[in-house]
């Protein structure tokens, strides 16, 4: 009978460990947030100067008088460009997915916790009790 006494109060307490591991989440998350804002931040940044760049180069492709080699080494300024915003979005991409990865790991972590903790103290309970009942 306090074995089960015991069980039920431990049961009652998984409401708080529940808070814990979402107050825990909600961390994660809110970090994860301020993360990606910055990171946001940052990628405008570097597209907004890819831009400029593309505009001044394209720019100077449009002047009269340059050399065919003069016209090949802006173009090739122009593909790197291109091939730097693309590199730049994949890395984006992958630092996003990491993420996400991220905040789903602590939330499995969490529950993983809390169901183990109180799988615990239950079969804590459980021996002490069948101890008692000796």
């Amino acid at each position: 009978m306090m074995a089960t006494e015991v069980r039920l109060k431990l049961i009652e307490q998984f409401p708080a460990f529940k808070d814990l591991g979402k107050a825990d989440i909600d961390a994660v998350k809110e970090a994860h947030k301020s993360t990606i804002a910055a990171n946001e931040n940052s990628q405008n940044h570097f597209y907004k100067a890819s831009q400029d760049q593309r505009d001044a180069v394209q720019a100077d492709l449009g002047r009269d008088g340059l050399s065919w080699a003069q016209r090949e080494a802006l173009h090739d300024r122009l593909d790197q460009n291109v091939q730097r915003v693309g590199e730049k979005d994949s890395e984006n991409k992958q630092f996003l997915g990491a993420g996400m990865k991220l905040v789903a790991t602590a939330g499995a972590a969490a529950l993983e916790l809390s169901v183990v903790y109180v799988g615990g103290k239950i079969a804590e309970a459980s021996e002490n009790g069948s101890e008692e009942s000796q």
